[in-house]
Formats: structure tokens, sequence, C-alpha cells
């Protein structure tokens, strides 16, 4: 079942947010798309550097 999918920000960190829903401002789909715990066990595959980009 597809009700969530994986958004990104300008500073490179990810969370995930309803399917069926806009992402709010700042943020973009990233198309990765599924079940919550297939998208959280997405992020943590493609999340390997927890700073926000301007930090890095």
């Amino acid at each position: 079942m597809d009700d969530y999918q994986v958004v990104i920000n300008g500073e490179e960190q990810y969370s995930v947010w309803p399917a069926d829903r806009e992402p709010p401002a700042g943020w973009r789909k990233t198309g990765f798309q599924g079940a919550r715990e297939a998208c959280l066990a997405h992020i943590e595959d493609v999340w390997t550097d927890m700073r926000p980009l301007s930090a890095r």
C-alpha cells in the first residue's frame, strides 16, 4: 500500500509525508513511495550523512 512518500528539503534532510498530499513549502518529492516502514528503510539507506548540507 502506497500510503507515504519520501520527501527531501534543500538541506538534503529526508522525511516521510502522506502520499496523497503535496509536500510542505521547502520540501520536494524524491519519487519513492510505499508503506511507512518501507519509506523509513529507504531513508536509512540513502541518508548516509545526517548533517544538513550547509554544515558539510
